[in-house]
Formats: structure tokens, C-alpha cells, sequence
């Protein structure tokens, strides 16, 4: 394995990358469950740069010293990224519950432990942040994040949820206690 494969803080640098990651994971991961025109819109050329504008903020202004974007790098070019802080629900206490609000890896660059190396950095983040529970929402089904996610240990909590993306996609929330 290559020793320039590691994770670090996302910068300035990196947005543009992230953003064609973030379009590319999700042509993949809603090709099968939106209808063309939809899916069309929510990768475009408007919605990328209403993506660039909210990962440069998270770079530049964070909302919280809890809130990280975290880049996986293979010969130092991105290949994916994460997104953690407190969470977001209503019924999660953000002082000890954490939350993914994304992890993806490029399609280009599948099951070369990018995901894997982007899951531990964000654990290990959000341990030293004083958080004990970490939570996601994704697909319910079809989806290789909730497999991957499954297979690391994440399980269902009972939650679901249904988003109107001009198509219903119901989504179940994973979560999974983290302690050192």
C-alpha cells in the first residue's frame, strides 16, 4: 500500500475537488432512485457551486471547533471526504451525539480503504471532541454507504425518514457508539 494514502483537514484548495467528488457520488448513489431531470438539477452547475459555497464556509467558518471536513488523499491528489460535527436532530443531545452529514469517496477510487481511513479519522476527531454516539441518515436501500457502514459495526436506530427529491427516497438512520 501506498504511504500517500492518509486523511487530513480539508483547505481551501481542496473545495473544487470536493464538490466533483460530491457530484459523482451522488450521480451514483440517486441514479437508480430520481428521475433524470431531478437528478440532472441536484448535479449541475447551480448546485455545485451552492456545494462549493457551503464547503468553503466549512473550511473558513465553521460553525462550531466540533464541526470538520476531513479530506482522504492517494499521491497527495483528494480522492474523498467527510463531513462531521454535533448532530442534527431534534431528538439527539448535540454535547455527546455526533453526526456524518456526508462520506464519499469518488467512484473512481472504490474499495482502496479511502472510506475506511475517512470513517477511523472521523471517529478518532470526534472521540477527542468529547462525543460518545455518532449518527448518519442514508438510503434505505440500494446504497454501498449503508452496506460499508454495516459491515464497519452501524446499525439501524429506528428512524426513518422520507425526502422529497421530485421523487420520495426513504432513508433510515445508522448509528454507532464510539468510546476510547
Amino acid at each position: 500500500m501506498s504511504t500517500q494514502r492518509f486523511v487530513r483537514s480539508a483547505r481551501n484548495a481542496d473545495i473544487d475537488t470536493i464538490v466533483r467528488i460530491q457530484v459523482a457520488a451522488w450521480q451514483e448513489m440517486y441514479g437508480s432512485v430520481l428521475p433524470g431531470p431531478v437528478l440532472a438539477e441536484l448535479t449541475g452547475d447551480e448546485a455545485g457551486e451552492r456545494f462549493r459555497e457551503q464547503w468553503l464556509a466549512s473550511v473558513e467558518r465553521p460553525p462550531t471547533s466540533r464541526h470538520r471536513l476531513l479530506v482522504a488523499t492517494d499521491e497527495r491528489a483528494v480522492v474523498g471526504f467527510a463531513a462531521i460535527g454535533p448532530a442534527e436532530d431534534a431528538d439527539r443531545w448535540p454535547g455527546t451525539d455526533a453526526e456524518v452529514y456526508a462520506l464519499h469517496v469518488h467512484p473512481d477510487h472504490p474499495r482502496r480503504g479511502h472510506g475506511s481511513r475517512l470513517l477511523n479519522a472521523a471517529v478518532d476527531h470526534l472521540l477527542d471532541d468529547g462525543f460518545h454516539a455518532v449518527y448518519v441518515w442514508v438510503l434505505e436501500t440500494g446504497n454501498p454507504l449503508r452496506d460499508f457502514l454495516e459491515a464497519a459495526g452501524w446499525r439501524p436506530d429506528g428512524a426513518r425518514r422520507e425526502l422529497d427529491m421530485g421523487a420520495r427516497v426513504a432513508m433510515v438512520r445508522l448509528h454507532a457508539a464510539i468510546s476510547r
